[in-house]
């Protein structure tokens, strides 16, 4: 499988992930991007034995977009600190259903996980094991059924966009989870991670790495969707 690599050094691996690839080895036993990219770190650079490589944060199967691991124990302690204390800026692309009412929002919600059917619920402020989720939106470009969003989190709960979107009244393109009255069967969920920026956790330096979708529906309802985004940002 031919995975990007978009930023490397001896402390980082930035790639872009496929969309419908897992993040880690799950229940499905199909192939996971951090098994695959450990591979790849020991044949390009003929490594015995294990190869580390640090799983600092998480995309949903579906999604596809910019994920970082780190290659050091140092790495991946110093930037789950900076996730943990939000100071990893992650920006992602969203096509939604409907049209929101406001071009510029900030959302907060609390959220209940199911684990064990793996479902995100909205639940009230005092709910006993409900999580503070929040994030911003800003909408790009729209036609009559569609709107194309940046959105930025400020947390990172899981399955969070999907769920306060929907919430929210504008479920993701795709999304037959939490969008499945408007949504069918094989769409191919309208959610993309295109930017990270932080601070590296050894150089010190910021580092900020773009990507974006590829160009097919629904992102190319937008002639120069590449454009409004980038100016969106």
């Amino acid at each position: 499988m031919e995975i990007p690599i978009l930023y490397e050094d001896n402390h980082l691996l930035i790639v872009e992930k496929p969309v419908n690839i897992p993040v880690q080895e799950d229940a499905s036993g199909d192939p996971d991007l951090l098994s695959l990219l450990k591979n790849d770190l020991k044949i390009r650079y003929k490594k015995p034995g294990n190869v580390f490589l640090g799983l600092v944060h998480r995309l949903d199967r579906p999604v596809g977009g910019v994920m970082v691991f780190a290659k050091t124990s140092k790495a991946a302690s110093r930037l789950s600190d900076s996730l943990q204390k939000n100071k990893i800026g992650r920006k992602y692309m969203a096509v939604v259903r409907g049209i929101p009412d406001k071009k510029e929002a900030l959302l907060e919600h609390y959220l209940f996980k199911n684990s064990r059917k793996n479902i995100v619920q909205t639940v009230s402020r005092d709910h006993k094991n409900g999580k503070k989720a929040v994030l911003e939106y800003k909408m790009l470009a729209n036609n009559a059924k569609m709107s194309l969003l940046s959105v930025k989190l400020h947390t990172g709960r899981s399955h969070q966009i999907r769920v306060q979107l929907s919430a929210s009244g504008f479920p993701l393109y795709g999304d037959q989870k939490y969008g499945q009255q408007v949504n069918r069967p094989g769409q191919q969920i309208a959610l993309w991670a295109y930017s990270l920026e932080f601070e590296h956790p050894v150089k010190k330096e910021m580092i900020r790495v773009e990507n974006f979708p590829p160009n097919k529906y629904p992102w190319n309802l937008w002639e120069s969707g590449k454009e409004v985004l980038k100016a969106g940002k």
